[in-house]
């Protein structure tokens, strides 16, 4: 399997993983991903093998593909099935002489697929059916059933971030990720985390901020408004410890990013905020979650910043609304 370099898609690829193992149990499942996916892929139990890709996101490096395509020739795979698209994500199964080689047309991959499909959008709206899809057959005439990621939180490393971060769940925590690695058009505001933040704190919930080192600034932001009255752990865990204290997170409100599928697939109950993305692409794949989406005529547009410099779709969403939407989640 060749993965996604993209947190979100690593996580809805667990769904490919399930539906493989449904139709064929035995055969194992080893995953050519990014180092950094890792603990994700540690915490799928279909997954064999991670194999780290030594090349970055965007890096050709045709000399390492090829030795590392072959030094997997020895490990007997039958199949290579491949999520991204790109031409350069098909020269390790092809330099490893897997015999079939499984994609989705992409960059012109003629040659390195030998079991190549073509993409209905119409019929294959969302990004986890057109994963789940490469399971089956190319001529499989139904849209397939999409077994919901799931992850298996790590307990013994919850408990011991919570020691080395100092941090004590004395009561319900609500786990805030304001963050949003694609770009500014899918954050709601920190001034909207830091209102619904003021209004759960005074409700008796713990406020923990979770994101990467990057979203440091609008986590201090938001950090700042509540006068310091949460934890800020943007930049201070490894993604494994963020996997595993957001197991511990009684609820979650998320951009459209990493964090929210992670969250999901955690079955944390889950409010996920729509703006410059499409909730029906790539929703949240649990039964315990609510999309707040405003449905603006100019979304959803897909851009990093808003074109029209309004920012108005995820603006315009208030904090009462997702208090609401949060109810709804809540047993």
């Amino acid at each position: 399997m060749v993965a996604p370099s993209w947190v979100g898609d690593m996580v809805m690829a667990q769904s490919l993983f399930k539906a493989l193992k449904q139709r064929h149990p035995e055969p194992g499942i080893d995953v050519l991903a990014p180092a950094w996916s890792r603990p994700l892929l540690e915490r799928m139990p279909e997954v064999g093998d991670a194999i780290d890709m030594p090349l970055g996101h965007g890096r050709l490096g045709l000399k390492t593909r090829w030795r590392l395509g072959r030094g997997l020739r020895g490990r007997g795979y039958d199949q290579a099935i491949l999520l991204p698209n790109s031409f350069k994500s098909a020269l390790v199964p092809f330099w490893a002489g897997i015999p079939r080689r499984t994609g989705w047309v992409g960059e012109l991959r003629y040659g390195l697929l030998n079991d190549i499909r073509r993409l209905d959008k119409s019929r294959l709206t969302m990004t986890v059916q057109r994963f789940v899809a490469l399971a089956y057959p190319a001529k499989t005439p139904s849209v397939p059933e999409i077994p919901p990621p799931s992850l298996e939180a790590d307990s013994t490393t919850a408990h011991q971030a919570l020691a080395e971060l100092g941090l004590v769940k004395r009561g319900p925590v609500l786990a805030l990720c304001p963050g949003a690695e694609y770009g500014p058009a899918k954050r709601w505001p920190e001034e909207s985390y830091a209102g619904l933040a003021a209004a759960m704190a005074d409700r008796g919930w713990d406020i923990w901020l979770f994101g990467s080192a990057r979203d440091r600034p609008v986590c201090a932001g938001i950090a700042r408004r509540l006068e310091g009255n949460c934890a800020d752990l943007s930049g201070r865990t490894s993604l494994a410890q963020a996997v595993d204290l957001l197991s511990l997170a009684d609820a979650v409100v998320s951009n459209d990013s990493g964090l929210m599928h992670v969250a999901a697939a955690l079955d944390r109950p889950l409010v996920a905020l729509y703006g410059s993305s499409d909730p029906g692409f790539t929703p949240p794949l649990n039964d315990r979650s609510r999309v707040v989406c405003l449905g603006l005529d100019c979304s959803p547009c897909f851009r990093r910043e808003c074109p029209q410099g309004h920012l108005r779709c995820l603006r315009d969403i208030s904090v009462e609304q997702v208090r609401q939407a949060l109810d709804e989640v809540l047993p």
